[in-house]
């Protein structure tokens, strides 16, 4: 059965550092953040993310993101997979758990969702997910 997580995320630390930049070609750079979950996910998450910008206000994003927390009461360790873009100011991806990434309580955690982020530096997210 699938249930559907809801919650926010508020970034916590930001670091991101450009790792290729040559006039007329879109910059490359990686970026490292934290961040805290409330909601369905209670916890911290710790994120690497590959960004290309075409243009000084749009980008778009690869990412890993490590949560150490709990869904829905249950405790562990799981990563999430993120692919998005940037545009107009605000962040929007679509991210999937990681096959065979779950820990304790949340080994065999499978799901999909999503965030939208918003100009305070917070997202909303979904999750449906399953736990095997």
């Amino acid at each position: 059965m699938t249930t559907q997580g809801k919650g926010t995320y508020q970034v916590t630390g930001w670091d991101e550092k450009p790792y290729s930049e040559k006039k007329g070609q879109a910059k490359l750079t990686k970026a490292h953040f934290t961040n805290t979950f409330t909601g369905d996910i209670e916890g911290e998450g710790t994120s690497e993310y590959l960004m290309v910008y075409p243009s000084d206000t749009s980008a778009t994003f690869v990412g890993l993101q490590q949560v150490v927390g709990s869904v829905k009461g249950r405790k562990g360790t799981f990563v999430l997979q993120a692919t998005g873009t940037f545009e107009e100011g605000l962040a929007k991806a679509d991210w999937s758990v990681v096959p065979d990434s779950g820990t304790e309580e949340l080994a065999g955690l499978k799901g999909k969702g999503g965030y939208v982020s918003k100009s305070d530096g917070s997202a909303d997210f979904t999750l449906n997910f399953t736990n095997g």
